[in-house]
């Protein structure tokens, strides 16, 4: 929406002359709140108003939907533990931690940094940092398998328009 008012805007914009005043006119049905800004006043010609179609990616949270994000989060056993069950739990453990990490870069996003130290035109050190802030929560383990000392563990969790309109 966002999109196809700035259309409409440049539009009118893009339609008018500057040798006068500013003067706003109407140029949406009516009803609309949507105006463009004539510098002239007098147009050259009325601005076109031009319906944009806006396509509606399937991961986009509508109010009346949900949407559902599944991930996969892994987890290795360390090899100095005292028993076989406890080489599973640890691996369960970080298995779980990866796959929250997984749902909030999904939700949230990754903030990136990079450092690059060149000396004589030639790359010393490269660097990337990446940082995920955010709080998950009601994220359900659907499946977790356990084989050869890797753990992985199914993860989902459904989100509303209501989680993110507070």
């Amino acid at each position: 929406m966002k999109y196809s008012l700035l259309l409409v805007a440049l539009l009118g914009y893009v339609a008018c002359s500057a040798d006068a005043p500013m003067v706003t006119k109407q140029v949406a049905p009516q009803g609309s709140n949507i105006t463009v800004v004539c510098p002239t006043g007098t147009c050259a010609k009325a601005p076109v108003v031009q319906k944009v179609d806006v396509v509606k990616n399937e991961n986009t949270l509508d109010v009346n939907s949900n949407i559902r994000i599944g991930v996969v989060g892994e987890g290795v056993a360390p090899v100095n533990t005292s028993s076989p069950a406890q080489a599973y739990a640890l691996a369960k453990r970080a298995a779980v931690a990866d796959a929250y990490r997984l749902i909030a870069e999904k939700v949230k996003g990754v903030r990136i940094e990079g450092d690059d130290l060149i000396k004589n035109m030639m790359v010393k050190r490269s660097t990337v940092r990446t940082t995920v802030k955010a709080m998950v929560r009601n994220a359900n383990v659907v499946e977790t398998t356990f084989k050869d000392g890797l753990c992985e563990v199914e993860m989902e969790i459904v989100l509303s328009y209501s989680d993110f309109a507070q």
